[in-house]
């Protein structure tokens, strides 16, 4: 998961490149989608997951594009 805030004059470059982030993510059997902030356009959120730890990992690491901190990663808690 991570945030990103893009500017409107970015948001055209901004959404083409997080398709070709979720093909390769749903390449590498993750899902990758975004979400922004209803009342801050340009305020996004980014999630991916996969079924498998290690699957994540390895997708991260050869992701188009470097996160943050790839080895940052959530888990589901059930409660």
């Amino acid at each position: 998961m991570q945030r990103k805030i893009v500017p409107q004059s970015e948001r055209a470059k901004y959404l083409a490149r997080v398709r070709t982030r979720r093909d390769y993510y749903e390449r590498m059997q993750c899902r990758f989608w975004i979400c922004e902030e209803a009342e801050l356009p340009g305020a996004f959120i980014e999630f991916t997951e996969a079924e498998d730890r290690k699957v994540l990992s390895a997708a991260h690491a050869n992701a188009p594009e470097p996160l943050l901190d790839p080895r940052r990663i959530y888990q589901e808690v059930e409660f």
